[in-house]
């Protein structure tokens, strides 16, 4: 894996289980008139949120044994925060807001020390526009402009600094702003950096921007009663989303869940029943696509939320995330087997091989090195020759055929 991924999963980790998000996110809440702490129960691990009804509570042992999990956790973020308040690459300020998210609803010694410094930090990247980023100029997509501003955002309200308000506000504007209008592909949807002024849009960003806005929409209320009230297009932004979402007929393993972007998916196509190329549904992908049809305030028992849900209840798992490819662990070792995406997510560089003929090729790697390759062909069909030279006496010309998975 990357350098990067060790640091992003122990700040989604620790945030998914410190802090219930759905209690601000879907009450459209103020921020208080001062800041307090988030948590208030005698145990970090006592707010862990689930839409299943619990089994039981936890014992004292394995309560104990989460919150120094926790614990663990949070020491060595505060360990890698920098100096000037950042992680990782200061670039990126929404890699900063992650790690500091996790503070937020802890009871870590540290927490408002290291929040307090990375609130400092993110104030450096606040833009005359509103946005919350860095400029870069020589990348595609720039400075992920939307992305950083609306994880930012999101960050600094959950402080409940009223001071930052007027900071939350601007941003608010500046993503809303960003949401594309163009009446094609990826109308009602949000890409990484719309300075860029390309027609662009993804589901990821489109799910970082639609919490974002859903989260700080109590900043609203502090606006004079002469200011416009700011929001997205909200039924534009839920037909975008339903773009990704595979229909009935898409296939069993398909089905319910949800693709990266209009006409492309990170876990590549499959063959459905009637032989159609379909997009191949994968498990962090839907997630975002659930959480996003949930901030947009789809009822719980909408058509697109039940069949999110059921792709999700047959193929989530600890082992991997489902549909981007075969992963799993040996004698201690992450082992992973797919294509060159997977490959790339995984942090390998590799000098894919070339082959004769039309062999799909495969890397086998654990952690970030490719230990080797193999390849998968079909088997021609016996009477395949026959059928195109049938094609061929009616004329039929020219014939193409197409054959396999991506």
């Amino acid at each position: 894996m990357s350098r990067k991924t060790p640091f992003i999963i122990t700040c989604i980790v620790i945030a998914i289980i410190l802090y219930n998000e759905s209690s601000w996110a879907m009450g459209r809440k103020p921020l208080p008139e001062q800041s307090e702490p988030v948590g208030k129960s005698d145990s970090c691990s006592t707010a862990i949120v689930s839409s299943i009804r619990p089994a039981g509570l936890l014992t004292q042992s394995l309560r104990n044994e989460v919150d120094s999990a926790i614990n663990r956790g949070l020491d060595w973020l505060a360990d890698k925060q920098k100096e000037d308040g950042s992680w990782s690459n200061g670039d990126f300020p929404a890699l900063t807001a992650l790690a500091a998210q996790a503070f937020i609803g802890s009871k870590h010694p540290s927490r408002e020390h290291v929040i307090k410094k990375a609130v400092r930090y993110i104030l450096t990247c606040v833009q005359e526009d509103g946005g919350i980023y860095r400029t870069l100029s020589d990348r595609q997509g720039g400075g992920l402009c939307n992305y950083n501003t609306a994880i930012c955002m999101n960050m600094l309200y959950l402080t409940k600094d009223p001071t930052l308000i007027p900071v939350v506000q601007n941003a608010r504007t500046f993503i809303a702003n960003s949401q594309h209008f163009g009446g094609d592909i990826y109308d009602g949807g949000f890409g990484y950096d719309r300075n860029t002024q390309r027609a662009y849009a993804d589901l990821l960003n489109t799910y970082y921007s639609v919490e974002a806005m859903q989260v700080t929409a109590g900043v609203e209320d502090f606006r004079a009663v002469s200011e416009r009230r700011i929001d997205i297009d909200w039924e534009k932004t839920i037909k975008f989303i339903e773009q990704m979402q595979n229909k009935p007929g898409s296939g069993e393993e398909n089905e319910g869940g949800f693709f990266y972007k209009p006409g492309e998916s990170e876990a590549g196509t499959t063959t459905n029943d009637q032989s159609m190329v379909v997009f191949r549904s994968y498990g962090s992908i839907t997630y975002a696509g659930l959480l996003s049809l949930i901030y947009a305030e789809t009822s719980r028992n909408d058509p697109r939320v039940l069949s999110a849900f059921h792709w999700s209840a047959r193929h989530w798992s600890l082992q991997e995330n489902p549909g981007m490819g075969a992963q799993g662990a040996v004698d201690g070792d992450s082992w992973w087997i797919g294509n060159e995406r997977m490959a790339t997510r995984a942090g390998a560089t590799a000098s894919w091989p070339i082959t004769n003929g039309d062999a799909a090729i495969l890397a086998v790697g654990r952690g970030a090195s490719v230990e080797g390759y193999i390849t998968l062909a079909d088997t021609l069909r016996g009477d395949a020759r026959h059928a195109v030279e049938q094609l061929h006496a009616l004329g039929v010309r020219p014939t193409v055929m197409l054959t396999g998975d991506d």
